[in-house]
């Protein structure tokens, strides 16, 4: 082999070396540059401040976040535009309360102009119904709108006075005028208004015109499903309780001294 034809195949194979480490420095490049940027974001838009239930949406409680555009979950907005209404227009309302930094989704506000009520809030096929209630029968007035209670009938008189639990586990859409679930104030009220069935609607109205209607608070992590309770009497609170004639018998002692010491006998 000639000097040229070996110079040659050097040259060739230091060409082709310098290829592929440049290949392999182009492609580890680009595999950093991909890490570096991470997945592609979206602007999405949140509350800028809490929204209570039936407030307008205005620029001022709109601001917007980066999110993963492909974890973006439906309903939601990503720009203000659809947000907001035009100059002069009715504003979207909240049909439910929106804490800061909370995604707006379209479950959760009205159309423009539309009337916000407690109506929003009601499950499929349920209606709302209001009780009168006092201090006394509302629990001190700590029940507020979200909680879940039990509703009891109190009716009768002397031995026949009876109590029934008649609905289990209703919640409560509002408290007098106050239907915004974010409400930590308790307050004495005159009404409550549950959200029932249809069937449990025409029981209740029969309670309210037999006797006295008492709420009872459920624990938050309280069961849905009904536990079966009977009624209970005056005569089954009292079975329990001993006779008012059995006094407790009281023990007659006298004391005897004799000398320095002292003895008690009781007498029989």
């Amino acid at each position: 082999m000639n000097i040229s034809s070996l110079l040659s195949m050097i040259s060739g194979l230091a060409l082709a070396g310098g290829s592929a480490y440049v290949a392999k420095d182009y492609m580890d490049g680009q595999h950093a540059a991909r890490i570096t940027a991470g997945p592609e974001l979206v602007e999405v838009v949140v509350a800028s401040q809490d929204i209570a239930f039936g407030a307008a949406i205005t620029a001022q409680s709109l601001t917007t976040i980066a999110w993963p555009a492909e974890a973006r979950p439906g309903g939601t907005f990503t720009a203000y535009d659809t947000l907001l209404p035009e100059t002069g227009k009715p504003p979207r309302r909240a049909r439910r309360a929106i804490a800061q930094g909370e995604l707006i989704r379209a479950s959760r506000i009205s159309k423009f102009g539309e009337k916000v009520t407690i109506v929003q809030t009601l499950r499929p096929d349920h209606r709302a119904m209001a009780i009168k209630v006092s201090a006394e029968t509302a629990v001190g007035g700590f029940v507020t709108p979200g909680d879940r209670v039990d509703i009891l009938l109190t009716q009768g008189r002397g031995n026949d006075l009876k109590t029934v639990t008649i609905l289990q586990n209703s919640r409560v859409v509002g408290v007098d005028q106050d239907a915004n679930e974010e409400s930590e104030t308790p307050g004495v009220a005159r009404t409550v208004t549950v959200e029932v069935t249809p069937e449990q609607g025409q029981r209740l109205a029969l309670a309210q015109r037999a006797g006295t209607l008492s709420l009872t608070l459920r624990t938050l992590d309280a069961p849905a499903e009904e536990v079966p309770l009977e009624s209970i009497g005056l005569g089954d609170v009292l079975r329990n309780l001993p006779p008012a004639d059995a006094a407790v018998p009281v023990r007659k002692t006298v004391l005897i001294r004799r000398g320095t010491e002292v003895t008690e006998t009781e007498i029989r």
